[in-house]
């Protein structure tokens, strides 16, 4: 059961079936729109968990690099163990920039080979697999 850690908030969606929608605060980064490089720096994370077995897991303070197109993680809060989470492919995403913003939205995002094993090593499964796709993500920073 993957829950938010503040300050990221969660909430469900349903349009287009049932999705569970999490929200983290901007924190920093710089974005070169030209190029499409940078990072973006976010607070808050997602503890996932296992109340019929107590494990648990919690990814948080993630870091959006956009030329490596990746989403890394701190991992239970150690600072030292940061690692990539989310593949990012940026193929159909939209980049809108205004006046003191920039919002980049339709990010797919797929597991990365290291967060899969980790959740299947923490819960005892093989459900978690390399390049599974977990929906769409979108980031907005104000300069």
């Amino acid at each position: 059961m993957p829950l938010a850690t503040l300050p990221a908030t969660e909430g469900v969606s349903t349009s287009g079936g049932v999705a569970v929608k999490f929200a983290f605060p901007v924190t920093g980064g710089s974005v070169n729109l030209k190029k499409l490089t940078g990072a973006v720096d976010h607070s808050g994370g997602i503890l996932f968990t296992d109340p019929a077995t107590g494990k648990e897991i919690a990814v948080s303070d993630f870091v959006i690099d956009l030329k490596a197109a990746q989403l890394t993680a701190v991992v239970n809060g150690n600072p030292k163990e940061r690692v990539p989470l989310l593949s990012l492919s940026l193929a159909h995403a939209k980049i809108t920039a205004g006046k003191g913003a920039v919002r980049i939205s339709g990010i797919t995002a797929t597991l990365t080979k290291t967060a899969a094993s980790a959740l299947d090593a923490t819960f005892s499964t093989t459900l978690f697999t390399a390049g599974l796709e977990l929906g769409t993500a979108s980031t907005s920073v104000d300069f």
